[in-house]
Formats: C-alpha cells, structure tokens, sequence
C-alpha cells in the first residue's frame, strides 16, 4: 500500500490555522527567520537549486520566475498568490489556506525578501467565501506575532498581505488576467511580452505563484535544497497534492511524492472504481487537460512522465470516470465548460468554443459525420496555436483526446495507423 508523505499537509487538521503561534510551535517562520539573514540572491540560488516548479498547472521553473522580478529594478514590486483554483476537480488549495494559510504567508514573505517586495496579494477564489475570514485573521494574528507588517523579527524587512476575491471567473486563473482583476479591470489576459516578473501588478514587477507552490518554499529553506531534491523525481523534486473525483471509492486531496504511479493512486489510495463498475476513462490534471482510456494508466506522475503518456499533471486534479457513463456526455460538459468561461477577448477561444460544442452535441444526437471529426481536429489545432492565453489553447484537450483514445465514441473505426 502506498503511503503519504504529508509535508505540505502536516499542519492540516493539526493546530488552530489562525494561530501564528501555533504554526511557530509547530516549527513554522524558522525559514523566514533565516530568509532575512540572507541576501535575496541567495535565496533565489535556493530555489534554483531545489528545482522547484509551479503547481498550478504550467510547471515554470519557481527560482527562475523570482529572478525576472529580482533583475528588473523597481521602487515597487509585488508577490501575488494565486489561490483562484477554478480547474473543476481541484480542491488542493483549500485545504492549505484553510488548514494552514501560516505556511502560504510564509513562503509569500520569502519570495517578498527574496525580490525585493514589501507587498502581497492573495487573490482568493469567489466560491471559496469561507476561507476570506480565516485568512483575515491569521494574517492579523501573524502580524501581532512579527511574522507580517513592518521591522519583521526585528530586521529592516516589511511584508504586509492583502487578500481580495476573484468574481466567479475561470479565466482569472490566468496570471495576467488575475492581475487584470486585481487592479479593478474585466479579467482578461494581456499580450505577453512584458511578463509579469518586469511589468506586472500597476506595471511593478510581480512573481506570481500558486498557493501549493508557495506552501512549499519554507521547507526548501528550511531543509535546503538537495534535501527537496531527495525527494519525488529528478526533474519534479518534491512532493504534489492530487484531489481523486468521480466514480472513486475514496474520493478526496492526498500528498504524495511526484512520480507517484497512477494506477496506485487510483487502486490502493483511491479505493479503486466504486459500485463494482470498471474504469473508462481519467481525465489527469483538470478539465483542460486530456483524457486517457483505461489501458493507459500505468505511468508516474510527473510533468514529463505525464505528457510522455499523453496525459497531463496539471493541477492534479484526477476525475475517474467509469463504464455507466457515456464519453460523448461527458466531452459535451467539458465544452459547454469551456464556452462559458471563455472572456470572448479573441477570437480562436470566443468562437472555436462555440463551435466545439455544437460538434460535439451533433454527435451525442447521432448526427456527426467523419468530416466533423475532421473539422474538430482542425479547430482544435487552430485554437492551441492561436489563442491569446492558456484557457483557448488548451480547452480543445479533452475533445482530441477523446477522438484518439476513444474511437469509438465517435463511431470511427481504429486502424493499425490511426484513425479512419
């Protein structure tokens, strides 16, 4: 049976997570302690060294993002924690705001020392209202501990955290659309270039990291870098929360070191399929991910080893599906997803969306053609390419993965050199 390795998690229904001096107790703010002894290059080398890479879903390499804010010269920088988590199935972030927010705080600090920050923002998801006042006051609780505000622990750093709530939209997820939001606009992405870590918040340099990538900064700090490289796989060191949905018996967020095997996740943590029916299909990494048959679960998940199997890490959100349900049901709620939170900005997400869905469902009626089929793998192509951020680009996932690894929802007979 495999076994958690709760390191992200260790506070988590263990003490008051609005007590900054229970987290201190619990060992909590060492590494901040030791962040504002050192210079915030050294910090960055850290990071570097740890091989630390985003959870929220792109993998961005973290020390390399906190160098672009740590070279760009500003009077005025920001650290931006982005807990919008609106991939359906994903309920990692959660549970470190709500069972831990101290552990978040403290690596928004670090990184705030490590760039040259005083100022942080933690944009909250709308649907999580719950976690506004305990956020609220563990960061009022921190600042009368000297963990947050002004002189921290006696030094020359300030740090003060500022949470505000996103509106409801999935497209906010993206960075530079969250920043968009922030600053009072309709949330919608900006043209990059400049990044965020030159001209982010109000035009400052900016990092921007999700909540689980931050949570994992004082340990890094703490332990150093080749003690997080112990851990999970060479190139994702560290450990990933992964949140099992759908026709799972043990339904529920766990922690695990990266390169856990899917199939163990599923059958021993997860229970294995419930009500004795056999699994489908997994969609890995959230809804703008693609979907695998159940031929193809035996893989390790990491960022390469996922894609390397045509599947995808992403949030690690995992939505077990099983053989009651119909795949062609189950793509048309992905797309109808996807057509409603499109921020209609360009044109390849606004229309190619649309348009998906209106494919999809001539299927579930009975009425799609081979020349469809080709049509989707078209638009789909057209919208990875064309699209201004992540939501167009990657919204056409499922519908072509559906189309390779489920022929047969299409009525398309499978060949020895693909589809036909």
């Amino acid at each position: 049976m495999i076994q958690e390795s709760r390191l992200l998690l260790r506070n988590v229904d263990v003490i008051n997570p609005v007590d900054a001096y229970a987290y201190i107790n619990a060992g909590g703010y060492a590494a901040l302690k030791k962040a504002v002894s050192m210079d915030g290059s050294d910090i960055i080398n850290v990071i570097k060294a740890s091989k630390l890479r985003g959870r929220g879903g792109a993998g961005f390499p973290a020390g390399l993002k906190w160098g672009f804010a740590y070279n760009t010269q500003a009077g005025q920088k920001y650290i931006v924690c982005n807990a919008d988590e609106g991939e359906p199935g994903t309920n990692k972030d959660r549970f470190l705001l709500s069972g831990d927010p101290n552990a978040v705080f403290e690596g928004m600090a670090i990184a705030g020392r490590a760039v040259g920050a005083d100022k942080g923002y933690i944009y909250l998801r709308a649907e999580y209202p719950y976690i506004m006042p305990i956020l609220e006051k563990a960061i009022e609780n921190a600042k009368a501990a000297n963990c947050l505000g002004n002189n921290i622990f006696g030094s020359d750093f300030n740090f003060d955290i500022e949470v505000c709530s996103g509106g409801g939209a999935y497209v906010c997820g993206e960075e530079t659309a969250l920043l968009e939001s922030i600053e009072g606009k309709r949330g919608e992405p900006r043209f990059k270039p400049p990044f965020p870590g030159v001209s982010g918040l109000y035009g400052k340099p900016t990092v921007i990291n999700n909540v689980e990538t931050l949570a994992n900064v004082p340990l890094i700090i703490n332990n150093g870098a080749e003690w997080y490289t112990g851990i999970g796989t060479e190139k994702c060191p560290g450990t990933k929360l992964y949140t099992l949905s759908g026709n799972v018996k043990n339904r529920g967020t766990y922690e695990f070191p990266m390169g856990v095997n899917l199939r163990d996740l599923i059958y021993e943590a997860g229970g294995g399929i419930e009500n004795g029916r056999n699994l489908l299909a997994v969609q890995t990494g959230g809804a703008s991910c693609p979907i695998i048959n159940a031929s193809q679960i035996d893989f390790n998940l990491d960022i390469e080893q996922a894609w390397d199997a045509g599947a995808s890490l992403g949030s690690g959100a995992m939505l077990i599906i099983d053989d009651s349900n119909d795949m062609l049901d189950v793509l048309r709620n992905i797309q109808s997803f996807f057509v409603h939170e499109s921020c209609g900005k360009c044109t390849p997400c606004r229309e190619g969306n649309k348009r998906l869905y209106e494919l999809i469902s001539k299927f579930v009626k009975g009425r799609g053609t081979a020349e469809d089929v080709e049509t989707i793998k078209d638009l789909a192509s057209t919208m990875s390419m064309a699209s201004l951020c992540g939501l167009g680009q990657a919204a056409s996932s499922a519908a072509e993965s559906v189309i390779s690894n489920f022929p047969q929802a299409f009525n398309i007979k499978s060949t020895e050199g693909g589809l036909s």
